[in-house]
């Protein structure tokens, strides 16, 4: 899956990405939550999408609620599996996201690419 460059959080696609999944933050928080409570994997990602996609357990489908995006639910062990991060990636992936600890991790597909997103929790 090719990765688009870093996502600038003062861009105005940014800014708009947040009002439009601030509907989305309780499905957001409570998935990371019990992903990291139940021990499942302790790098919860959240991806956003409006199509299709074969990564993650489907939270929130767009069709059937008034946002425009469809979530689901996955951890870095699946990515790794799905090779969307690769075996000499995890280390860097692992140390960004522990930067990034007290925020949730977004896999964000839409027609700018495919990017990892780090927004605020609620």
């Amino acid at each position: 899956m090719e990765k688009k460059k870093k996502v600038n959080k003062t861009d105005k696609r940014f800014k708009l990405l947040e009002k439009e999944l601030k509907p989305y933050m309780e499905v957001l928080t409570n998935a990371m939550d019990t992903i990291l409570d139940q021990e499942v994997s302790d790098f919860p990602i959240m991806v956003i999408h409006k199509g299709e996609v074969e990564v993650g357990i489907p939270l929130v489908d767009r069709n059937k609620v008034a946002g425009n995006w469809s979530v689901n639910a996955s951890t870095l062990e699946e990515f790794t599996v799905k090779n969307l991060i690769t075996t000499e990636k995890i280390d860097s992936f692992k140390s960004l996201y522990e930067s990034h600890s007290d925020q949730i991790c977004l896999f964000l597909l839409s027609e700018f690419g495919a990017n990892f997103v780090f927004i605020k929790r609620s």
